[in-house]
């Protein structure tokens, strides 16, 4: 019978959630790493029993984490990152007129074919790649060194690489977005980039369609459509259909289009799920009710998905990493919350269960499914 994992990275630890295919009778392993912020963790799409995580405090700094055995035990494998051919830590500064620091790894993206290729985002905004399971990272210089990267700017969430999507029909091509940057594309690897935010408008801005400086806070894609990417951007829900040479709105009728968190459907391209926030200024969903929306026409046209969700007084956020999806017959669907939920749907997002209560704040929300 099938299996499902879910990986939850929190403010104070990792957590591991197990079920079987019904997905009504939960397991709970943790915390792991208690008391660090566990930014992400991953599993690796080549080898099941490979996860990788993100473990950092302001204390002592940024580590990787992998376990060959399902998250039952651990190893530190990454203390040290490379750029330009010198070894650094989380407090090394390069010595361009925009000094950048190495702060901590938002976002592990391990390869589909290969479980000791992991590529790693990091703030300040940069990319990263380890060929040896995590021993060793070398930094993809082109993307910090894009021509347009003195006009990136942190936002008030810093200035992070928090989504790297590999394209599963074009090994060459890579989407990653950047808060306060933009998204951009790569089509040789990673070695160069240019920005692909077209479309994109930003009040905020000088120039409001500028080419950087847009406010991404995710983009998703279905594996059977990799031309067709949804964003959640700092207000507006996008979509493109040419691989992001241009974006139009897709917003509709939600409450609002501001949010973190935007994810497609396993088996249908044109069901995607946001969770709305009321504002920039207020993280917190709209009228104090915690509700997904859910559009099967691929934006536009939404429908509030709340049954088994807090419809009162609920004042949580939704973080950009926090939503994943299984791929069983039945399309799971799992959310985490700051107030340390998290929330399953086993029939597409119709009805919800908390299958986890009181945890710390969740950053990260990721699915393996097994078997």
């Amino acid at each position: 019978m099938s299996k499902v994992r879910v990986l939850v990275g929190t403010r104070k630890g990792a957590f591991i959630l197990t079920a079987d295919g019904k997905r009504q009778h939960w397991e709970v392993s943790g915390p792991h790493f208690g008391g660090w912020e566990i930014y992400h963790m991953k599993g690796s799409p080549a080898d099941p029993d490979r996860l990788y995580a993100s473990q950092s405090t302001g204390w002592f700094g940024q580590l990787i984490q992998r376990s060959n055995d399902g998250g039952q035990t651990w190893e530190p494998v990454g203390n040290k990152f490379v750029y330009d051919g010198v070894p650094g830590t989380h407090l090394w500064y390069d010595n361009t007129p925009h000094p950048w620091e190495f702060k901590r790894v938002w976002h592990l993206e391990p390869s589909t074919t290969d479980p000791n290729m992991v590529y790693a985002g990091v703030e300040d905004a940069a990319l990263f790649r380890t060929l040896d399971g995590g021993q060793t990272w070398q930094e993809l210089p082109g993307m910090r060194g894009h021509e347009t990267g003195p006009g990136w700017h942190p936002g008030s969430g810093g200035m992070c690489l928090h989504t790297i999507l590999m394209d599963p029909s074009n090994s060459s091509r890579m989407y990653i977005a950047i808060s306060s940057a933009g998204a951009f594309r790569s089509d040789d690897c990673g070695e160069t980039w240019r920005p692909i935010n077209r479309g994109l408008h930003s009040a905020f801005l000088p120039d409001p369609a500028a080419e950087v400086g847009h406010c991404v806070h995710r983009i998703a894609m279905h594996r059977s459509r990799p031309n067709v990417l949804y964003m959640q951007k700092h207000w507006d829900v996008m979509r493109s259909g040419d691989g992001g040479d241009s974006w139009h709105e897709v917003s509709g009728n939600l409450p609002t289009d501001f949010g973190f968190v935007i994810d497609v459907h396993s088996h249908d391209p044109e069901t995607i799920y946001v969770v709305p926030i009321k504002s920039d200024g207020e993280h917190f969903p709209p009228e104090g009710k915690l509700r997904v929306f859910r559009s099967r026409t691929g934006g536009n046209e939404w429908e509030p998905l709340s049954k088994g969700l807090p419809q009162s007084n609920c004042y949580v956020n939704v973080l950009r990493d926090a939503m994943a999806v299984d791929s069983l017959d039945e399309c799971g669907i799992y959310f985490g919350t700051t107030g340390g939920q998290v929330y399953a749907s086993a029939d597409s997002g119709d009805t919800w269960s908390a299958i986890v209560h009181d945890l710390p704040a969740v950053f990260s929300v990721e699915v393996q499914t097994l078997g």
